[in-house]
């Protein structure tokens, strides 16, 4: 048998536990309350007497107590050091670090506690003692992030769920869209533009951030293999204008992750189905488009039939029947193309040479195709009322393509 322990040092790890218990009820007890991880970064500091961060980057966390102990040099150090190491990527540890304790559930690491070097303190290891504050502040931190996931899984479902509402019931009150969406922190009552978005890399989340960031007060979800936003109005009296502006630019920015497809801008809440549907119709166009198209869509006459068709389909399926279809249809069986050759002869303003230098043909086919357009449309492509009707009804025809049979 050992030497039988002193009755100081039985004192001592007597008080060491109730310390230790003290403290992870109150840390328990701070992250519960709300308080967050800068109260158990102070709570962990006291007790192993020495500053300490606490760093998070999965619920974006980099904290330090006390109050200036890390400047902010330090602190960004420290959050480029667990950056790497929660990504396990090669990491040199900062001078600042004395100490640490990953923040860890199982194998994967989510973050670190670090007792921080004070610039009188002598480099050696910190005591046993400190090291069990910090376990106890990583095992808080763990409590926090399951808080902040639970919390972020409940408003992800509820977006989602005032997301397809919106999608599938255009009875919804208007006064009942704006409350729902002002719950969520979005305020639709001066309008909206909606954004929907089919991505191309897998990074769903990091759009909605980008989303969120980008325009303050945003309302976007993943759904579906597509992430759809509502932008609330900006600006002032040219609320309108501004919100637009704002979507495009944004939508410019998210087409590196897939194609997005931006709505007009829409004032009353009543309408925002047919926003909705106005935006899902310009990403379906967008998808099956050329580069020229992609440029004109958000213009007026394109706008205006994405508006038409969000509300009455009818009306532009049945204008794109009595001008362009029978063209269309001819080309389908018979792999010609009389459509190309009247769009460029529309973009060539009506010139014969510059169509045909256009599409590589000679002046008399040019002729005899627009004739044969003249023939199925029943609508003269040298007659500019015609001319108007035709445009109109390939711009028709352009989208609703990804919606006709095939």
């Amino acid at each position: 048998m050992g030497p039988r322990p002193l009755p100081e040092e039985h004192d001592h790890a007597r008080t060491l536990v109730e310390r230790l218990r003290g403290v992870h009820l109150e840390m328990v007890d701070a992250v519960l309350a709300g308080d967050g991880l800068e109260r158990v970064a102070a709570l962990a500091a006291g007790a192993a007497s020495g500053p300490v961060a606490i760093l998070v980057p999965r619920i974006g966390v980099a904290v330090a107590a006390p109050a200036g102990a890390a400047p902010a040099a330090t602190l960004a150090a420290l959050r480029r050091y667990v950056a790497d190491r929660v990504k396990d990527r090669p990491a040199e540890v900062p001078e600042a670090v004395l100490a640490e304790v990953p923040i860890a559930a199982g194998d994967d690491v989510l973050g670190a506690v670090i007792l921080i070097k004070t610039p009188t303190e002598a480099a050696e290891a910190p005591g046993a003692e400190a090291a069990e504050f910090l376990h106890l502040a990583a095992v808080a931190s763990l409590t926090e992030v399951a808080v902040e996931e639970a919390k972020d899984e409940v408003e992800q479902n509820l977006r989602g769920s005032f997301l397809e509402d919106l999608r599938a019931r255009p009875d919804l009150e208007p006064v009942e869209i704006v409350r729902r969406a002002g719950r969520l922190g979005c305020d639709l009552a001066r309008g909206a533009v909606v954004l929907c978005a089919e991505l191309s890399s897998d990074r769903p989340r990091h759009v909605v951030a980008t989303i969120a960031g980008d325009h303050p007060g945003a309302l976007a979800q993943h759904m579906e293999g597509r992430v759809y936003a509502l932008l609330p109005a900006t600006g002032g009296d040219d609320a309108a204008e501004t919100t637009l502006a704002a979507a495009r630019k944004l939508a410019s920015r998210l087409q590196r992750h897939g194609t997005v497809g931006v709505s007009s801008f829409y004032a009353d809440p009543a309408e925002f189905t047919r926003a909705i549907q106005e935006a899902e119709l310009v990403l379906d166009v967008l998808r099956q488009s050329d580069a020229p198209i992609a440029e004109d869509i958000g213009q007026g006459t394109y706008r205006l039939l994405f508006r038409v068709l969000a509300s009455h389909p009818e009306e532009v399926r049945a204008f794109y029947e009595d001008t362009v279809a029978a063209v269309v249809r001819y080309d389908d069986q018979y792999a010609t193309d009389l459509v190309g050759t009247l769009e460029a002869y529309l973009e060539q303003n009506c010139n014969m040479n510059a169509t045909a230098a256009a599409i590589y043909a000679h002046r008399h086919t040019v002729a005899y195709r627009l004739d044969r357009v003249r023939e199925l449309a029943g609508l003269d492509p040298m007659q500019s009322e015609d001319r108007e009707r035709l445009g109109l009804g390939l711009k028709a025809y352009r989208i609703i393509a990804p919606r006709l049979p095939k």
